[in-house]
């Protein structure tokens, strides 16, 4: 008999990360990754594995992450999606899958990633948006924060902005943009590299805040940088504010565009 076709199919989820333990499959705690591999298992109708672009912490959540798995099962494109999406709770979504070549790799295959930080920066927390955005309550100067942002841009060690526990082999990134926005009480950060530390984004967000202030100088952005000394930065800013935005690939591919990230802050 002659063995099924195995296909390597890409995927974008979206997800809102509160409760769940981050991506990453755990053995005691749910996860994003757990969840999806038990619904595309159900629809494969056999064991499934996803390949992801790149893991997210507790609370952290997920706007374009981009996803790669193997399958065998004669499914259509719409029948995955569908039959996918039926499965997966209210806080998952399968926003796109597409049949792509082998040589395919949801990891190693990335250009570069896009992370969105959200700060809510007004004297009142957030109500129904507690959770999905940080809440900060000292006022913060934009233009010192983009100033400082200024320095963190290249490729450097950033070794004093990544956790103690990070298993990256190689503290080197090259951060590629770094722009800090701002509308009523939102601020918003965007970072796009070619890849991140455990921790990089909030970190830096910490340490820009601090300057922010008015508690640091514009050129302490530098000066932390330059240490490559973790305990030289700023507090590690909390996941909820964080999102996993978007993950460019070879144009070879022809995935689909990302989904659109919200403008209203």
């Amino acid at each position: 008999m002659t063995a099924p076709t195995v296909q390597r199919y890409a995927a974008c989820i979206e997800y809102c990360g509160l409760h769940y333990a981050g991506w990453q499959r755990q053995k005691n705690a749910p996860s994003v990754q757990q969840t999806l591999e038990h619904s595309l298992s159900r629809v494969g109708d056999h064991d499934i594995k996803v390949t992801t672009a790149g893991r997210t912490d507790t609370g952290v959540h997920g706007i374009g992450q981009i996803v790669h798995f193997d399958s065998a099962s004669n499914r259509k494109v719409i029948n995955w999606l569908r039959g996918v999406n039926t499965y997966l709770p209210d806080d998952i979504s399968l926003i796109w899958l597409k049949p792509v070549r082998p040589d395919f790799h949801a990891r190693f295959g990335a250009r570069q990633r896009w992370y969105r930080y959200v700060i809510l920066n007004r004297e009142v927390s957030p109500s129904y948006l507690h959770g999905r955005v940080t809440w900060y309550r000292q006022s913060l100067d934009i233009e010192a924060m983009r100033e400082a942002a200024r320095c963190l841009l290249g490729k450097h060690d950033f070794s004093a902005f990544r956790a103690a526990g990070c298993q990256s082999k190689n503290p080197i990134k090259e951060i590629r943009e770094l722009t800090v926005e701002q509308s009523g009480p939102w601020i918003w950060f965007d970072i796009v590299a070619d890849g991140f530390l455990h921790h990089m984004v909030r970190n830096i967000v910490g340490v820009l805040a601090k300057i922010g202030t008015g508690e640091k100088a514009v050129l302490w952005s530098s000066q932390v940088l330059q240490s490559a000394d973790r305990t030289q930065a700023g507090l590690t800013f909390p996941p909820d504010g964080l999102y996993f935005a978007q993950v460019d690939y070879d144009a070879e591919y022809r995935l689909p565009p990302p989904p659109p990230v919200c403008r209203f802050w």
